[in-house]
């Protein structure tokens, strides 16, 4: 979630500066600041953010019709600051289309939680699980089930599945597979990766001698089979 832009949009330089230091502190790396309403749309059009932090009292075009301008066309997740707790500001922001509401001045630790929970709402991660005919792998716990028994993947074998998912019914040449585990310095560890293939098969194949799943295809590399997909 760090990794997507977060705009911060507010008139007064010395929160918008601190909104911008309270992000970068907690890891987020692309953040975009905005002085004006009319500075935020543009900003937004541009480059497409993937949330908005927009303060309802601005001069000239406040927060609540930049809101109003943004959701004629975009259900970007949109957060509310204002220095005013009055319940009106709050059901016009509401009626606008905004996601949620922080009035100032709030906890740094408070802001950062809305976001995320926004965000994780917005954009939810997809599942990390690989299921294949007589195995299934969690890669954010680098462990599998084939049947009841349970497996955990050394880190070599977690990085060699993690690209075979990522094309997943696409031939994976040995060479893009060396270069995954090795680098660019990869030649002449084409006999270790045929060792971790054998040890992935054994984990994840019912019949290793036999596989169904990780094939290998003559000349080329390998290729791994979902569950249910017709090949």
């Amino acid at each position: 979630m760090k990794d997507r832009a977060i705009l911060l949009v507010d008139d007064e330089t010395d929160l918008l500066e601190m909104l911008q230091s309270i992000f970068q502190r907690a890891g987020y790396t692309r953040i975009l600041t905005a002085a004006s309403g009319k500075a935020a749309l543009k900003i937004w059009k541009e480059a497409k953010p993937s949330m908005i932090i927009l303060d309802v009292m601005m001069p000239g075009m406040d927060g609540i019709a930049v809101l109003k301008e943004i959701r004629r066309t975009s259900r970007i997740p949109v957060l509310m600051l204002t220095a005013r707790g009055e319940a009106e500001d709050r059901i016009a922001g509401f009626e606008g289309g905004a996601d949620d509401y922080l009035p100032k001045p709030f906890l740094p630790k408070e802001l950062l939680l809305r976001v995320q929970a926004i965000m994780s709402r917005a954009y939810p991660e997809k599942e990390r699980r690989i299921y294949l005919e007589a195995a299934t792998i969690d890669l954010d716990k680098a462990e599998g089930w084939r049947g009841e028994k349970p497996f955990s993947l050394t880190a070599k074998e977690l990085q060699l599945i993690e690209k075979l998912y990522e094309n997943a019914g696409r031939i994976v040449t040995t060479g893009s597979l060396c270069e995954t585990v090795c680098g660019e310095f990869w030649q002449g560890y084409e006999t270790t990766l045929s060792t971790h293939i054998r040890h992935l098969r054994e984990k994840i194949e019912q019949n290793p001698s036999k596989p169904v799943s990780l094939i290998t295809v003559k000349g080329l590399g390998y290729r791994l089979y979902l569950k249910g997909v017709k090949r």
